[in-house]
């Protein structure tokens, strides 16, 4: 099992984007709890990002929200680094 590390800003976003997006509050949950039993499971759609990005990986919400983290496999720990749409750039 991993531990979900949350820094201070990624929950500051994460409070904006569940009260932007109610209706993806226990999307979102689910999420949360398949990184921490594992992150390579198959509907998190787990990628390592490209440019800017590349030191980083992308876990799906959905099909239109991401969640950008920190992936360190040797601690078992996964650090949200942010939380939002595709289209948004950490």
């Amino acid at each position: 099992m991993y531990e979900l590390v949350f820094t201070e800003s990624y929950r500051k976003k994460e409070k904006r984007f569940i009260k932007k997006h109610p209706n993806l509050k226990e999307r979102y949950k689910k999420t949360l709890s398949l990184l921490m039993d594992n992150p390579h499971h198959p509907s998190l759609r787990l990628h390592k990002l490209q440019g800017k990005l590349n030191q980083y990986y992308s876990a799906s919400i959905s099909m239109s929200y991401r969640i950008i983290l920190d992936l360190i496999i040797t601690d078992k720990e996964i650090i949200l680094l942010d939380i939002g749409s595709h289209d948004e750039v950490y």
